[in-house]
């Protein structure tokens, strides 16, 4: 028997897909996913087709898999070579282009070649079950399109919501008041430990978070460029199961999407149900002029990052994330890198793989 799991929102979602099937199973899986990544890594807006990567492998005449040998076709970036090279799955490349009828044809296409019994559906956070109307959703329509796409499929869909709440999208209490109590897994020490070298270059905040709770961390995160705390709590490690019926139900904009033929007709619809899609977020994000801070040595940003440590632990902020701390910082990928490895080597007591804490954990 072949797993077949499906990541909600893109790489993020993919690399807590591979961490849940390590956990539950030992049956080979198959990781299928959208090729959305944050700016930092991608500079253009939204998410790659098919026709932005080459290398490329075909699994069937519609269907390709994601292989260390992939590459984006500069300008744009991904992550997800680098992934297929770390994960104990297969890793397959959902292209949007066709809206929710072109990713269930993709998805029958690939459930039929696998035989595969059921499909799982899995998003860190929470945000599939919007409703539309959350007051901190941000990211509507990648979500709502995959749940829209597995309509139909010819097997049973499930949906796994892992670490409720720690996207920052929907408050932790709300998504449980939606996921029901059926417990999938809950995420140990060691489950998390098996990938936790990968967050050394990947950059999922709520992925780091999950993983980061699994190892037993506990209070109040800051995440992305906006500063938004998140909680971190005894429910953080735990995996939901819900029926795809049950998730469709709640996410009015993913039934809205059930018919869309392109990407732009599902952002349309989401833009319209929501007030806007994550793809007018990027837009206006990229939109904006860049002025790269004067920091000439790691020495510097870490006087810096000593400084915002100090301000955020004041507001009763506990960890960073080190994306969150690099945007804070305003500096690029690389020198984040740098300073990442800087922090850790000089103030180990700090770190809490993957996540940075304010103060010493020791």
């Amino acid at each position: 028997m072949t797993r077949l799991l499906i990541a909600a929102g893109g790489g993020g979602d993919a690399l807590a897909a591979a961490i849940i099937h390590a956990a539950t199973s030992t049956e080979p899986a198959y990781i299928a996913t959208l090729a959305w990544d944050r700016l930092l890594i991608d500079p253009l807006p939204g998410p790659r087709s098919a026709r932005d990567f080459t290398g490329l492998r075909h699994l069937t005449e519609h269907v390709t898999a994601i292989t260390p040998d992939t590459r984006p076709i500069p300008p744009a970036g991904s992550t997800l070579p680098r992934l297929a090279a770390e994960l104990d799955a297969t890793l397959v490349l959902l292209d949007p282009t066709g809206g929710a009828v072109g990713l269930r044809a993709q998805l029958r296409e690939l459930a039929a070649a696998l035989a595969t019994s059921h499909a799982e559906v899995v998003d860190v956070g929470g945000d599939v079950l919007t409703t539309g109307n959350d007051p901190g959703l941000r990211s509507p329509l990648a979500d709502a399109l995959v749940l829209a796409a597995c309509c139909e499929l010819g097997i049973p869909v499930d949906i796994l919501i892992a670490g409720p709440g720690l996207d920052g999208e929907i408050p932790e209490a709300d998504v449980l008041a939606r996921v029901g109590t059926t417990i999938a897994a809950r995420l140990r020490p060691a489950d998390a430990d098996r990938y936790i070298h990968v967050f050394d270059w990947h950059p999922s905040e709520a992925t780091a978070l999950l993983v980061a709770a699994a190892r037993g961390a506990r209070g109040k995160a800051e995440v992305r460029d906006s500063g938004l705390p998140v909680p971190l709590t005894d429910n953080s490690p735990n995996v939901y199961r819900l029926t795809h019926t049950q998730a469709l139900t709640i996410n009015t904009p993913a039934q809205a999407l059930h018919h869309t033929t392109s990407l732009n007709e599902a952002e349309h619809i989401t833009r319209t149900l929501c007030g806007f899609s994550e793809l007018d977020y990027e837009r206006a994000k990229t939109a904006k002029p860049r002025h790269p801070p004067h920091i000439t040595s790691v020495e510097e940003l870490d006087r810096k990052a000593r400084a915002y440590e100090r301000e955020a632990a004041s507001r009763g902020i506990d960890y960073l994330t080190f994306r969150r701390l690099a945007e804070a910082l305003g500096i690029s990928v690389a020198m984040a890198q740098q300073l990442r490895a800087h922090l850790i080597t000089t103030r180990p007591t700090h770190y809490l793989p993957p996540i940075w804490a304010t103060c010493s954990i020791c």
